[in-house]
């Protein structure tokens, strides 16, 4: 029964084992055919792909054949286009070059034409011409008959008829001459009165450039400067002004060239000693304030010289500008002051020469306008003034009085002329500028020894507080032609050697004497 058991037990063990067997070859056979269908369908994607593909790059290259078909077209036409162009240009050129030849030839024919005729008129001219000296010939003959008088005579009474009538003629010519120059007086002497009075005196500009602050004591130099520095470099960063503090007692130098600056920084520092509270905040509180005070100031004197000489309608910025002359100074003379005194003599003066009074006033008090900015503008203060003057729509005469009264720019008008008096009339009048006696003495000698260097010179004079030097030369050492190149060297080397304002005339003198007696 064992046995029996144990053999049933290995059939079912070989039962199973076959039945595996079996199981596991289907289960392989089912693997290989899923696999052989999964690389059929992989086969059968990779050749719809390809296929796919092949149809995209096939119509990828029509495309681009297409469109290279397209710009071959488009470029074809486009050079055809222009090449019709071309041909165009060609026919017209050709249809006037033609036309052109026409109306040469046309012109050719028309000027044969006009040779023809004038030939014939020539001759025709000719001939007109011997008839007429027959005609004339015959003509003399006949009227020395009748009036039985030679041609000579008849001549000669026609030349006393046309010597009469000339006289006649020309003592019309006289008297209209006479008339026009009556007329031209009036203008001429003006002109001739306001070059007298331009000649009465010439001009000097100089400038002060520091101030002067006095203090209580001492002591105060030290709050000035401050812990380190920093009160004065406060200050002179404030105002754009230097501060001198040396071994001077009670006193402090402001120094710098705009005069606007170094008033606001004058009354800055006088402000801060009255109060005591010397700090840079302090500083610059102060340093504002009156800056604002100042240009109010400014403005006011500006509108108050306008107002004294009666000149209206001047621009904003000029007013000011004006009103920045009241802290220029000219050899201690204000410089504003001046210019009001300038505004009243033209206007005098051009009243006295029957001028336009507003407009000359109106010159004089801008004349110097320049000097309001020249410390920031490289130039003569005139060339300044006169383009500041155009710049805020002044009248072209005004900027030309303005340019032309150092002589800058020649003088064209009347104007100019008593602008340029006037301004000599102030600054010479007495009391109004001050010099330096030992400056004046060295500025007149100078000038002599310059003079007197020149080979031929006799003596030389500086007169008109040196304006002017008269060279007196040996007439037998200096010809003629040589005084005026002399004149121009001394001119020159005056120029080279010296510093001065304005101009200095040089005249030289050469004077040859000739005596004789008549004995009886």
């Amino acid at each position: 029964m064992a046995e029996l058991n144990i053999f049933i037990g290995l059939i079912g063990i070989g039962a199973g084992f076959a039945i595996a067997y079996w199981l596991k070859g289907k289960i392989a056979f089912q693997k290989i055919k899923a696999a052989e269908e999964h690389s059929q369908h992989i086969l059968e994607e990779a050749q719809h792909k390809a296929e796919t593909l092949l149809k995209e790059a096939k119509l990828e290259a029509k495309d681009k054949l297409f469109k290279m078909k397209s710009d071959f077209d488009a470029e074809t036409r486009e050079t055809r286009a222009e090449i019709k162009k071309q041909e165009k240009r060609l026919i017209q050129k050709e249809e006037n070059i033609d036309r052109k030849n026409d109306q040469f030839e046309k012109r050719e024919r028309e000027f044969a034409q006009k040779e023809k005729l004038l030939s014939r008129r020539e001759e025709e001219l000719s001939q007109n011409e011997a008839q007429c000296n027959e005609l004339i010939e015959e003509q003399r003959q006949q009227l020395e008959i009748i009036s039985g008088l030679s041609a000579e005579q008849a001549k000669e009474l026609l030349i006393h008829a046309m010597e009469n009538e000339a006289r006649y003629e020309g003592a019309k010519l006289i008297k209209r001459i006479e008339t026009e120059a009556k007329e031209e007086a009036d203008k001429k002497a003006k002109e001739i009165i306001a070059t007298a009075i331009q000649r009465y005196a010439g001009d000097f500009v100089a400038e002060r450039t520091v101030s002067v602050v006095q203090l209580p004591n001492d002591e105060m130099k030290g709050r000035i400067i401050g812990r380190e520095g920093r009160n004065i470099r406060a200050l002179e960063a404030a105002t754009g002004i230097d501060l001198i503090i040396d071994d001077t007692p009670e006193a402090v130098i402001l120094s710098g060239f705009n005069p606007v600056r170094r008033e606001v920084a004058r009354l800055s520092l006088m402000r801060l000693i009255s109060d005591g509270r010397i700090h840079p905040a302090r500083i610059e509180d102060i340093v504002k304030k009156v800056g604002h005070e100042v240009d109010a100031g400014i403005k006011e004197s500006g509108e108050q010289a306008a107002f004294d000489l009666g000149v209206h309608g001047i621009h904003g910025e000029l007013i000011k500008y004006i009103g920045q002359l009241k802290f220029r100074t000219s050899y201690a003379q204000n410089v504003l002051q001046h210019s009001v005194e300038v505004g009243f003599l033209t206007g005098i003066m051009a009243a006295e020469l029957g001028l336009n009074q507003k407009i000359a006033r109106r010159m004089g008090l801008l004349h110097d306008i320049g000097k309001a900015i020249d410390h920031e503008v490289e130039g003569p203060h005139a060339i300044i003034g006169s383009k500041l003057a155009k710049k805020y729509n002044e009248s072209p005469k005004v900027v030309h009085a303005i340019a032309a009264h150092h002589e800058d720019v020649p003088p064209c008008s009347i104007y100019a002329l008593l602008v340029q008096a006037a301004d000599s009339l102030s600054g010479a009048r007495p009391g109004a500028r001050k010099e330096l006696l030992e400056n004046y003495i060295k500025r007149l000698e100078d000038l002599e020894k310059i003079a007197n260097e020149f080979k031929g010179v006799s003596s030389s004079y500086a007169i008109q507080a040196g304006r002017e030097i008269r060279v007196m030369v040996e007439s037998e050492a200096v010809s003629d032609e040589e005084v005026i190149l002399m004149s121009k060297d001394i001119a020159r080397k005056i120029e080279e050697v010296l510093t001065f304002p304005g101009q200095i005339k040089v005249m030289v003198i050469r004077e040859t004497r000739a005596i004789e007696y008549a004995n009886k």
